[in-house]
């Protein structure tokens, strides 16, 4: 796999190169509130965004590159 590049130079926003850590977080923290909320028989939340938000999460999104050289080096994998 020595040629192997990705299709788009898309890059993300911060250091953090992957958000699975934070998901797993927030599933976790969701999963533990709606058993809570299940034992207290009040209703469980409808939505994981009442839990956790997307805006704690380390990285910011992703971009674009539209310089070439840079993009030369992102669709390398």
């Amino acid at each position: 796999m020595s040629r192997s590049r990705k299709r788009t130079p898309i890059s993300p926003n911060a250091c953090a190169s992957s958000e699975k850590r934070d998901k797993v977080r927030a599933n976790r923290k969701f999963r533990r509130v709606t058993r809570e909320r299940i034992r207290a028989d009040s209703e469980a939340p409808p939505d994981i965004r009442e839990v956790s938000s997307v805006w704690l999460f380390a990285k910011d999104g992703r971009h674009f590159v539209r310089n070439p050289v840079i993009a030369a080096r992102i669709i390398r994998k």
